[in-house]
């Protein structure tokens, strides 16, 4: 496989914003602030000092989104407005999760998305 290793992995989202993906860092973000929009809900918390670097993100879908495809289909949605919105709207040591809604998130026209984030963002940062 030449070249494979050039390319940057399938689930990164944009170089400046790093993936959650332990547990603990999705609790933590549970405990946080929390904005509900339209086509998803949108937990944030700021990091305490030398924990992380730069912007953080996770993604979730329960089992009331739908089968494994529906699922699926909403979190590439929600990693597509996040790639969008977070670098110029996020904030440097911020973790965000995106829990996609049932029926809602794989359906929503994707500039409702993007409006439904940066409007969660703006209330988060207040």
């Amino acid at each position: 496989m030449v070249g494979t290793m050039d390319r940057p992995p399938a689930v990164s989202v944009c170089p400046t914003i790093a993936i959650l993906k332990k547990r603990a860092d999705f609790l933590r973000a549970a405990r946080a602030k929390r904005s509900g929009t339209t086509g998803f809900h949108l937990q944030a918390r700021e990091r305490a000092a030398g924990e992380a670097d730069g912007i953080r993100v996770g993604f979730t879908c329960s089992k009331k989104v739908g089968n494994a495809v529906a699922r699926n289909r909403a979190k590439r949605r929600l990693r597509a407005v996040a790639r969008t919105v977070l670098p110029p709207h996020g904030r440097d040591g911020w973790d965000y999760v995106l829990i996609g809604r049932a029926d809602v998130t794989a359906t929503l026209p994707f500039p409702q998305l993007v409006a439904d984030l940066e409007r969660a963002l703006a209330k988060v940062h207040q």
